[in-house]
């Protein structure tokens, strides 16, 4: 980050998270003079809520976060006449429902999210030991008010007014089993949950994690759907680990610094279904065939990786929660009109012929302003291949999951 004549700069706080970062809600605007112009071009810490204390350079949020943090502040700074004073409004505050709170990659998800100093209530669901990881979070001094949901009869009550619904719910991989083996157990748990956010949320942005997400997201529409509230602009599956994987292996395989590093990856979110564009990477990287083919070999196979490295312990829960926390901040960033907030992600898409398919996209107040198509221009024949490779087993995920869906149909509320 580019010095400044000004190193710190606070606005009055009661809370903190330390002596780096503080965040305190209310409901004003505020001000915050600076010694300089530039000062707020290279402000560093996180999304102000009303109020912030932050060292320029530092937040817990790092680098890579910040870059996008920092430019959603700038639309709401109005320079005061005084010349070199900025009033920053405060942003909006929306309610986040985790829905499968409790789990491997529930709870590190849910303490991310509690840090979002956009967010004011967090909702927590799961079946069971949900009530001591809302307790447990509840003592972080960050501005959001944390509630616990147990079981089917309080479901309902966890999704009211609900701005934003994710949805990690479900059994992880183990070793030797493929995401199509989860197939049976996830997806009529992805099917009870989106047919509750159906009848109480239905203008909620949908986040779906649960595994197989090639077909859970189908199963997601088709609810959505029969119960009429569908709205392809508001269904996501988060594949935002495959990028998150991505930039940090292209970075470590080139030695560049992982904030400069931006990978589009497309597809799905399962095998050869994850499709990286090394050709598209920001920087420009030149790569061999066979360096492109290793990373994108292990690309696909990371959470191979993962799970193969814990040796029954678990899968990638905490890499998974953190991409899923970035992408609930840029939906909230989105909702609170950031118009800067692109994200890949696999959605409804007329990109390719498959009714699926995960690609760069614009994400706005609504959900999804635009899919990306410039990513799919000009590619390798590495990548064209690979690309043409993937359709058959992608509409095969997609059409498994309608079936399932269609055969288990939802009454319309």
């Amino acid at each position: 980050m580019a010095a400044t004549s000004v190193t710190t700069f606070s606005v009055r706080s009661p809370t903190s998270f330390g002596s780096k970062v503080g965040l305190h809600s209310q409901s004003k605007a505020f001000g915050v003079r600076f010694n300089s112009k530039n000062c707020l071009k290279s402000f560093s810490g996180p999304k102000s809520a009303a109020s912030f204390t932050c060292d320029l350079g530092s937040s817990f949020l790092g680098k890579e976060g910040i870059a996008a943090l920092r430019e959603s502040c700038l639309p709401k700074a109005q320079k005061q006449s005084h010349g070199s004073e900025y009033r920053l409004q405060p942003p909006e505050s929306y309610k986040v429902a985790i829905l499968g709170a409790a789990g491997g990659i529930g709870q590190p998800l849910s303490l991310l999210v509690k840090m979002s100093p956009l967010v004011s209530a967090l909702h927590l669901y799961d079946i069971a030991n949900v009530k001591g990881v809302a307790a447990d979070l509840s003592h972080c001094n960050t501005p959001s008010k944390v509630l616990d949901f147990t079981g089917a009869s309080e479901l309902a009550d966890c999704l009211v007014g609900v701005d934003v619904v994710v949805i990690p719910a479900g059994v992880p991989r183990k070793p030797g089993m493929t995401r199509d083996d989860l197939f049976n157990i996830n997806a009529n748990i992805v099917k009870n949950l989106v047919e509750a956010v159906a009848d109480k949320c239905p203008d909620a942005f949908i986040h779906i994690i649960s595994n197989p997400v090639n077909s859970t997201v189908p199963i997601a529409a088709e609810v959505l759907k029969q119960k009429g509230v569908y709205d392809p602009k508001k269904l996501f599956g988060v594949t935002t680990l495959d990028v998150v994987r991505a930039n940090t292996f292209v970075a470590e395989k080139k030695n560049l610094r992982l904030i400069d590093v931006d990978v589009p990856v497309v597809g799905g979110h399962a095998g050869i279904t994850i499709l990286p564009l090394l050709s598209k990477t920001k920087p420009s990287v030149s790569l061999t065939d066979e360096e492109a083919q290793e990373l994108m070999v292990r690309i696909q196979n990371a959470g191979t990786e993962v799970v193969e490295a814990k040796a029954g312990a678990g899968s990638a829960t905490l890499s998974m929660a953190y991409a899923a926390a970035r992408f609930v901040e840029s939906s909230l960033r989105a909702l609170d009109g950031d118009s800067d907030v692109y994200e890949c992600a696999y959605v409804q898409s007329e990109l390719t012929e498959l009714p699926f398919f995960s690609s760069r996209i614009k994400l706005g107040k609504r959900g999804v302003e635009a899919v990306i198509s410039s990513d799919l221009h000009g590619l390798t024949e590495y990548e064209q291949k690979a690309l043409e490779a993937l359709k058959p087993e992608l509409q095969a995920s997609i059409e498994k999951g309608i079936a399932f869906a269609q055969k288990h149909a939802v009454a319309a509320a």
